[in-house]
């Protein structure tokens, strides 16, 4: 099955595609996150690597910030959450996380959800955040648990590795190193962070059917759906086939899952 004359990109730029893929799942991640990190009402956060504003939403929900800005160096997710959230609180501009954009000492709260894995150097990322948080500020990330407890991107590569073992490379539990928790607690310990701590974050993954499973993969967004869409039109439905074999299905035909992240609370000395 081995076609794949590269490492397909990491494509980030279709908001829409991406929400169908992981993004739904992220909400629920995002609701337990924010809620452990326990910042008071009326702070001034920056979410780093924002995204199509998943976490944005949820801080504006259940935290009462007074202010909050995300930042993403794709303008199609940052257009997307331009038009998905309008309120006079949130704000977003694009650019980079490991060198943001911000004046330092400037944030009650930084958060970063799901992006750290896919920066080049993600101990700028930590760096940065240290240096816009205010002393005494709240700093918080979660990733997802790539090597291990996240079923919808388990059984995808257990099929693709099977049927071409060289995809084994692709995966994101062997190129990330953050998506277990000692690393992800040392790259902010070795920032500087004091109080880290990392906790698993497990939720429920139900989809409708095999399509509802199955056709976020062709979207494009991330390594799984970039590796599929870079496959040939027969490999492709070979490890279509191979996948829907090998899911639990429950009898009314939904297809139970976990997800879980690894979420992380620190404090800027």
């Amino acid at each position: 099955m081995s076609d794949l004359p590269s490492h397909p990109p990491d494509a980030w730029a279709d908001g829409e595609a991406y929400d169908r893929y992981v993004g739904r799942w992220s909400r629920l991640v995002a609701r337990n996150f924010v809620q452990g990190l326990a910042v008071p009402a009326g702070r001034r956060w920056l979410d780093v690597g924002c995204g199509t504003g998943t976490l944005v939403r949820t801080i504006l929900e259940l935290a009462a910030p007074g202010r909050i800005k995300g930042i993403d160096r794709s303008e199609g997710f940052i257009g997307l959450a331009r038009q998905m959230i309008v309120d006079d609180r949130a704000s977003f501009d694009v650019g980079d996380a490991q060198a943001l954009p911000e004046e330092s000492v400037s944030y009650d709260a930084v958060v970063s959800g799901l992006v750290l894995n896919f920066l080049p150097k993600p101990e700028l990322a930590a760096g940065e955040m240290m240096r816009v948080a205010k002393p005494g500020a709240v700093v918080g990330a979660y990733v997802w648990d790539y090597a291990g407890k996240m079923d919808l991107m388990r059984h995808f590569w257990d099929s693709a590795v099977a049927l071409d073992p060289d995809a084994a490379r692709f995966q994101e539990g062997s190129r990330f190193t953050l998506c277990k928790p000692e690393p992800l607690a040392e790259l902010f310990s070795g920032a500087g962070f004091e109080d880290v701590s990392v906790r698993a974050v497990d939720i429920d993954t139900v989809f409708e059917d095999f399509d509802d499973y199955w056709s976020p993969f062709l979207g494009g967004q991330g390594p799984a759906p970039a590796y599929t869409m870079s496959l040939s039109v027969e490999a492709r439905a070979a490890l279509r086939e191979r996948i829907g074999a090998n899911l639990p299905v429950a009898p009314d035909g939904s297809i139970p899952l976990v997800a879980r992240a690894w979420a992380l609370r620190c404090v800027r000395p």
